[in-house]
């Protein structure tokens, strides 16, 4: 296989594994870490701790000498992952949370997808186009700091009893002060409510935290994003369908939310798009105000469980991929609209 096709399959394109659990089509088999001998577990659990304790002193240079040939023209996208991430770990306490062995020696070259089924209940890790051989998935936890953090190691069998690193993942374990179980049990709660925006948004964070890399799936990932998508709003806006938002006898066109914790806690993101009539008006200072206030007032009338999930909101007045106005406000300096039923029982606000 092409060295292109390499770095694209374990670094970039690890595809997000399917639902179904069923049993590989090739000869791809997955050793668990409680399957290995003792011999297997010492060494890729050092291999493992050695990786990790450069990664977490941020010597660029030892890890160079690790990498998988076939990548190396992708290490200085590692190389400034691992620079930016040392600041946070690098006082860590790292444990190797666990360990897969990964033999795809005996499938045929040129396979579109590859499956590992992993142990009971099964992880099911899916790679698209992998060349044959041996591999190893490692997964580190970095505690003991202010943001944790869980870090993935791809590592491919080399000549010699080597093992050279072929994929390096990295992301937190906490969001805003809370871990992913928090998330889950709070959008279930949310959910229950009936407030789906709240819960759809709790729910992919939860997501993005519970999941170490986008190429594994298990029962309880599984589940997760079967209760998300239960949840899931209808109005709900996304990149190709826009929702209207109808306010002081305006109508404005959100094309966004999300959050962000750029002020420290949990905000919510909104985007929209004015029309030329709103875009004129955000050239005066105090009617771009007006304009992005009457929005949040809006939405916390309609959506109430959002004053209660969140630290504050931001919103962005768009044009094209930059904001031509943008204002962020704490929840309690937002003017109360038409006030709904209050919930009852929400979870705690950040």
């Amino acid at each position: 296989m092409k060295k292109e096709s390499l770095r694209r399959t374990l670094l970039v394109s690890a595809c997000a594994a399917v639902a179904v659990l069923t049993p590989s089509l090739h000869g791809a088999t997955c050793t668990t870490q409680s399957q290995m001998t003792a011999a297997q577990r010492s060494t890729f659990m050092g291999e493992a701790r050695t990786i990790g304790a450069i990664v977490q002193s941020g010597d660029t240079q030892a890890l160079r000498a690790k990498i998988l040939p076939a990548i190396a023209s992708d290490f200085d996208g590692i190389a400034a992952s691992v620079t930016a991430l040392k600041p946070q770990i690098q006082t860590a306490t790292m444990t190797v949370d666990s360990v897969y062995l990964l033999d795809a020696s005996k499938d045929a070259p040129g396979a579109e997808r590859t499956q590992f089924f992993c142990g009971s209940p099964i992880v099911v890790l899916t790679f698209n186009g992998i060349p044959p051989g041996t591999y190893a998935l490692a997964i580190l936890h970095a505690t003991g700091v202010k943001d944790p953090q869980q870090i993935a190691l791809i590592l491919a069998s080399a000549p010699g009893n080597q093992w050279q690193l072929a994929g390096f993942y990295a992301k937190p374990m906490i969001h805003a002060d809370h871990d992913g179980i928090w998330y889950w049990t709070s959008a279930r709660r949310y959910a229950q409510m009936k407030d789906d925006w709240t819960a759809w948004l709790y729910y992919h964070i939860a997501e993005a935290l519970l999941s170490p890399v986008d190429f594994l799936s298990s029962p309880n990932l599984q589940k997760l994003q079967q209760e998300a998508q239960q949840a899931h709003p209808k109005d709900f806006p996304a990149d190709k369908s826009q929702t209207s938002l109808n306010t002081q006898g305006a109508s404005y066109s959100l094309s966004a939310v999300d959050t962000t914790t750029q002020f420290g806690g949990l905000d919510l993101d909104v985007h929209y798009i004015p029309n030329p009539t709103q875009t004129a008006q955000l050239r005066t200072p105090t009617e771009a105000r007006k304009q992005v206030t009457d929005i949040m007032t809006a939405l916390l009338a309609q959506h109430p469980g959002l004053r209660q999930a969140f630290h504050g909101m931001w919103v962005h007045a768009d044009q094209g991929d930059s904001s031509v106005f943008a204002l962020e406000l704490p929840m309690e300096q937002i003017a109360p609209g038409t006030q709904p039923q209050a919930l009852n029982n929400p979870p705690a606000t950040h």
